[in-house]
């Protein structure tokens, strides 16, 4: 039997959220792994399976279980939140695999797209990546902080609408500070500013401030919180952001 590897975007939560083909995989597979967090949001449709839950950090101890079951022979289903391609599991079991000297004809490898942070983020405030925006983690663990200054300073300076995963944790603090202040060199402080927590979760909030009071609401963000920055267009009507795309100087909008 061959095995078969699913890296599966459950999306931000919710079910009605999550794709057909990603129920589809998860149905199939024998063995679910992921972090805990995500093992219990899709709990109810795992019964019966081989589940493997791993706290956070042990992310390439989840990757290497996956592929050693897949090449066992079973059919297995990697999830990760939102979508595995952004911030996800995707590009860390290309790399395992990569190293491993992989070729696509020894194990069949799928990646099942989902709705991320940042497009269920949008929805829930209105439409605030009509243009070009940037997407951004303010965690170092991984990526040098002044690797992470150097692209917040090129999104400001490009005008980008910002999205910011990973704002906040008990350990990291300085880091929205310090993004705010390179913006606030580029934009007015009154630049509309989203701030979602648990996009869908039962637990879900959105805070719409802006770029000068943004940081009066340190006690609300933290790892399930994504940030959404606008540039010098965006403006707020009837409590959402709104990103113009540039109708209004090519039509006439009202007729």
């Amino acid at each position: 039997m061959r095995g078969k590897l699913y890296l599966v975007g459950i999306g931000p939560g919710d079910d009605k959220y999550m794709v057909p083909r990603a129920k589809e995989c998860i149905e199939e597979s024998e063995v679910i792994i992921g972090y805990e967090t995500y093992i219990t949001l899709i709990e109810h449709l795992i019964k019966d399976k081989q589940v493997y839950s791993y706290p956070m950090t042990q992310e390439v101890e989840r990757a290497n279980e996956a592929i050693k079951f897949a090449k066992e022979g079973k059919v297995v289903s990697l999830v990760s939140s939102g979508d595995p391609g952004i911030y996800g599991m995707a590009g860390l079991v290309y790399e395992i695999l990569a190293e491993k000297g992989w070729k696509r004809d020894d194990l069949y490898v799928e990646v099942i797209p989902g709705v991320s942070a940042l497009n269920a983020s949008a929805a829930l405030v209105g439409s605030p990546l009509m243009t070009d925006f940037a997407v951004v983690s303010m965690s170092d663990l991984l990526v040098p902080w002044d690797m992470i200054v150097k692209r917040v300073q090129k999104a400001a300076e490009g005008d980008y609408v910002l999205v910011i995963y990973n704002p906040q944790s008990k350990k990291r603090i300085h880091q929205l500070r310090d993004t705010r202040e390179i913006l606030l060199r580029y934009r007015s402080k009154d630049t509309p500013v989203a701030i979602v927590n648990a996009a869908y979760r039962k637990n879900e909030e959105i805070i719409l401030t802006d770029l000068e009071h943004m940081l009066d609401y340190n006690d609300k963000l933290g790892m399930l919180s994504t940030v959404i920055i606008g540039n010098s267009s965006t403006f707020v009507h009837e409590q959402l952001m709104i990103n113009p795309r540039g109708y209004k100087s090519k039509y006439q909008l009202v007729r």
